[in-house]
């Protein structure tokens, strides 16, 4: 499949481009492809190697029932000022 459009490139993204374009001596359209497809790999890889979030809990001292946001937010607020 082939698509065809029309893209702004910044300057730093135009100077690779030609760069690319000069060194392999190829045209724009491989050029980008190219481009595309290294930054595309380096994405995955980045991802793929990242460490999963883990959410770390401490205990603070309080039970509170969550049902009722305003007397949630009453406690934790007497509990600030009793600091």
């Amino acid at each position: 499949m082939t698509v065809r459009t029309t893209v702004t490139l910044d300057e730093d993204v135009a100077a690779a481009l030609d760069e690319v374009r000069a060194s392999e001596s190829i045209g724009v359209s491989e050029a980008v492809n190219l481009l595309a497809r290294q930054g595309a790999a380096a994405r995955r890889a980045a991802t793929r190697d990242r460490v999963p979030f883990r959410q770390r809990t401490a205990s603070i001292g309080l039970r509170v029932d969550v049902t009722n946001i305003g007397e949630v937010l009453d406690v934790l607020d007497e509990d600030d000022r009793s600091r």
